[in-house]
């Protein structure tokens, strides 16, 4: 455990106050809510891939411990608790984990949900299934906080990671409409942290992991939003252990 933290106090405020309407779909996480149901697709397909459980398997987690860091009120954290895991929230904001706690109870799921950072975690505490969305554009120090979740990750364990690619597109679609029309909470995103893939493939390697699988997270105007080869807005990162 260490003293150090890559947290942002500033992103934690402003996360923080969002916590009353996290699980609100018509609320301010709206846009969460709506890339959810893509993400958790993700998440099913990698987990069924590595540990090479079928489709059809309700909780393919289940003897598998979950970290979930960065997890708001819980919306990630909870499917992954929901597919068998014993489920680990981490968030910087302490009224998102009260929010998440609450939830989780509500929903009769037992998740050990923390307030603090990756660095936090005690140097003996690992996890099969690191996953970590839409957070690293937020911390203070990117390669440090990706260390710390290798750290996380036990051996012939599996790291899950998505956020905003650096384009054009992406300071379009999520900062001047998303957060423009307040589609997304205004202040949320600062285009200049965006990484691009080589970027957090870099920072990957750097903590001795190997990518595995990069999947674009783009807007369908039929069905909304999917995955797909495209990254230029958003992406989704698979990693393990090289």
């Amino acid at each position: 455990m260490t003293d150090a933290t890559t947290i942002d106090p500033s992103e934690a405020a402003h996360f923080g106050k969002l916590a009353a309407e996290w699980w609100d779909p018509k609320g301010s996480s709206a846009m969460l809510h709506r890339l959810n149901p893509v993400r958790l697709g993700f998440v099913r397909e990698m987990v069924d891939r590595h540990y090479g459980t079928q489709r059809t398997e309700r909780r393919p987690l289940v003897g598998k411990r979950a970290l979930d860091v960065g997890c708001g009120a819980g919306l990630l954290t909870e499917p992954l608790a929901r597919m068998g895991a014993a489920a680990t929230g981490l968030d910087a904001a302490p009224e998102n984990i009260a929010a998440a706690t609450v939830h989780a109870e509500g929903q009769g799921l037992a998740i050990d949900y923390r307030h603090g950072s990756v660095e936090t975690l005690g140097a003996d505490e690992t996890f099969d299934l690191v996953c970590s969305m839409e957070v690293v554009e937020h911390v203070t120090d990117p390669a440090a906080f990706v260390a710390g979740l290798a750290r996380a990750l036990a051996p012939g364990g599996l790291m899950l990671l998505s956020t905003p690619n650096r384009t054009a597109l992406s300071r379009l679609a999520l900062i001047t409409v998303g957060e423009g029309t307040g589609q997304i909470p205004k202040g949320t995103h600062d285009w200049q942290k965006f990484l691009t893939p080589g970027e957090l493939e870099a920072l990957l390697q750097q903590a001795g992991l190997r990518v595995i699988e990069t999947r674009g997270l783009s807007l369908d105007p039929m069905k909304g939003f999917v995955l797909s080869n495209d990254v230029r807005m958003d992406y989704l990162m698979a990693a393990v252990r090289a």
